[in-house]
Parts: C-alpha cells; structure tokens; sequence
C-alpha cells in the first residue's frame, strides 16, 4: 500500500521520455525527468519520497524532505499565500498550512514547530494544533529506551519535549548541560515513566551506577596522569565544566571522584583533584621493575 508523505519502495512501469512508477490503487505516479536515474528500466524497484505535486496529482522524488507525514518539525515560513502559510521542508513545492490549522497567523520568515499530517482528501498538510496528535502517559516505552526528541518550549522545571513524534516528555534543569533552543532535536533517553505514566527524560545514556562510577574513575585518573596529577574541578565547580570535561552529570563525577578518595588515590578541595604523588605515574609503567 503507498503511503503518501513517505518513502516507498515503487516499481518502474514505464521508462523513456517520462518515468512512471506502480502507484497501486493511486495510479501511475511521475519521477520528474531530471530525476531519472542512468540505465532506468522497466521493473527496476527505486525508494522515493511519495507527495502532492502542483496540480495535486501524485509526485515521486529521491530528495528527502525535513519532515515526512507524521512527523514534528521546526520549519520556516516562506510565502503567506490566499489559503495559509507556506513552509520550506526542503522539496520544490512548498507545505501549507491553511489557515485553520493555525493556533495564531504565522509570521513570513519565523520558523514554528508544526505536525505533518494528510488531509480527508489525501493532501500533505502542516498544522500548529499538534497537541491533540500527542499522549501525555506512556504505556509503550520503557526506562532507558533511547528515543528521538524536539525542544519545544522551557519551563520553570526545564524543558518540555516531544517523545518520538508522538508523547510529552520532560528534561529537567539539573540534568541539562548544553545549550538547549526550540526545535532542536535530539537524542534522549527515557529516565523514569512516573506513577502518572508521563515521561522523564534524560541526554545521558542511564548506566548501572557501579559501572558508571567504575569507567568514569578512569577516565578521571587518566586525565590527572595526562595533566601532571592536577585538575581543576571540585565538588563546588559549575556542573556545566563538569559536562565539558567528562560528559556526566554533577552527582555522576562526584560519585567517581569519592570513589577514587575512599581507594585514598587523590586528594580534594572545593575547586580542585590532585593525584597523590605514589600515584603519578602510568599504570602500566614498568621503568623500575626488576628484570
């Protein structure tokens, strides 16, 4: 079944001047001649984008849109025409948003996040009402499931963001440790699904806290071997250095750096590590062995 708005897997059913490729129930569907590929033939299956072209017949293409049908996306107003606002998603013909689908008009030249989704008539659409297509309790993920996020708005907890395309989540502000702005997507991973099935989120990997604790201990001690026993971070250094630095959180290095004191490795202060002077040499180094 084609799936209008998407990549699809199509067969070639006629190839010269114009290609035409197996719509099934659509009908033929064009592959713009400057799209054709060398040595095109009939049967030759080909992945390609499936959308409304001008005349709002079916359209195939190899680009790759920003966002496909079902999706969430950051998009720019290009053009405010009779019927709504056009959006660049990066093919020729440009994404419409009727003015219906609007929650206020929207701006030539701001971006705004919207959803992509098929009218009753089969037609590619963009919408900012996108609340309603979302879930706020989960019952498919589980905790430490990488999934895919898009900012979308700060609050006095942090920022909220959408799961998957799909569910509400939540970074708090203690765990974020880059610059985050509206729209950016990334990768995440659900921390806790509460009592009240809504999503934590975390940008960190969730490792066991031994293992945690154990590779970042190394990697504390490497680097203290590789700055001649001294770094300047402490248990008062700003959780934004500690990220730089090690890529984990504040209470993930302080639980490392305890470690390596309680193994009576280093010393601390507020701002600082040192590597006790038995301890500043590589461990492997076998300079003074016996042979």
């Amino acid at each position: 079944m084609i799936e209008i708005g998407k990549f699809n897997q199509l067969k070639v059913n006629q190839c010269g001047h114009e290609v035409y490729l197996d719509g099934d129930e659509f009908g033929d569907i064009l592959l713009p001649t400057n799209e054709v590929p060398e040595k095109c033939k009939e049967g030759d299956s080909l992945n390609v984008f499936v959308y409304s072209g001008r005349k709002g017949q079916l359209s195939a293409t190899f680009h790759t849109p920003k966002a496909q049908v079902d999706e969430i996306a950051w998009l720019k107003v290009v053009e405010i025409g009779q019927v709504g606002a056009f959006l660049d998603w990066g093919l020729s013909k440009d994404l419409l948003v009727p003015f219906n689908e609007q929650r206020s008009p929207l701006e030539l030249g701001q971006s705004y996040l919207v959803k992509i989704f098929l009218d009753d008539n089969d037609r590619i659409a963009a919408t900012t009402r996108f609340e309603h297509f979302l879930i706020e309790e989960s019952i498919y993920f589980k905790e430490g499931q990488e999934v895919d996020i898009i900012i979308v708005d700060k609050t006095d907890l942090g920022f909220k963001a959408i799961v998957d395309n799909s569910h509400w989540g939540v970074l708090y502000n203690n765990e974020i440790f880059q610059p985050l702005r509206k729209g950016r997507k990334l990768k995440a991973y659900i921390k806790k699904i509460r009592e009240d099935k809504k999503i934590d989120l975390s940008l960190q990997p969730l490792v066991p806290v031994h293992t945690q604790t154990g590779d970042l201990s190394d990697k504390i001690l490497n680097q203290l071997i590789a700055q001649n026993g001294h770094l300047p971070l402490g248990d008062k250094s700003p959780p934004e250095e500690v990220y730089r630095a090690f890529g984990v959180s504040k209470k993930a290095f302080k639980q490392a750096v305890g470690a390596l004191y309680k193994k009576q490795l280093i010393d601390t202060d507020k701002h600082s590590i040192t590597l006790r002077k038995e301890e500043r040499r590589l461990p492997d180094d076998s300079s003074n062995a016996e042979i």
